[in-house]
C-alpha cells in the first residue's frame, strides 16, 4: 500500500508542477470521476505530461533519491521543466494549454463506461 500511495503522491507533485493543478483538480476541471486523466488529455497536455514524467525519471536516475521527501523534490523539478515549457507555449499561443475539454473519442468512452 505504501508504494501505491507514494506513487500517487509523486504523480500529484509532477502534475502540480507542470499543470498548476493537483491531479484531483485536473480531473475535476475535465469533469472526470473514475475515468483515466491521461485518456482525456489533448496532444499538448499529453506531451507536457510525458516531458514532466521523463524529466523526473532522468533526474531521479542521476540523483538516486533515498526517501519520499527527496523523491518529491525530484518530482517537482521534473514537473517544473514541463511547466516552464507550458508557460512559454501558452504565452505564444495566447491561451491555456490545460483544458477542460476531454479528448477521448466517444467510442472509447462508451466502451470504458460499460
Amino acid at each position: 500500500m505504501k508504494e501505491g500511495l507514494e506513487f500517487a503522491i509523486l504523480t500529484d507533485e509532477i502534475t502540480r508542477a507542470w499543470a498548476g493543478l493537483t491531479t484531483k483538480q485536473y480531473k475535476g476541471l475535465k469533469g472526470l470521476k473514475k475515468e483515466n486523466l491521461r485518456d482525456n488529455m489533448s496532444n499538448l497536455e499529453l506531451v507536457l505530461n510525458m516531458l514532466a514524467e521523463t524529466a523526473t525519471t532522468e533526474i531521479s536516475e542521476k540523483r538516486e533519491p533515498k526517501d519520499l521527501q527527496q523523491n518529491k523534490k525530484v518530482a517537482r523539478e521534473g514537473g517544473d521543466i514541463a511547466g516552464g515549457a507550458r508557460r512559454k507555449l501558452e504565452k505564444r499561443l495566447g491561451r491555456s494549454v490545460v483544458s477542460k475539454e476531454n479528448f477521448l473519442p466517444e467510442k472509447k468512452k462508451e466502451i470504458k463506461n460499460e
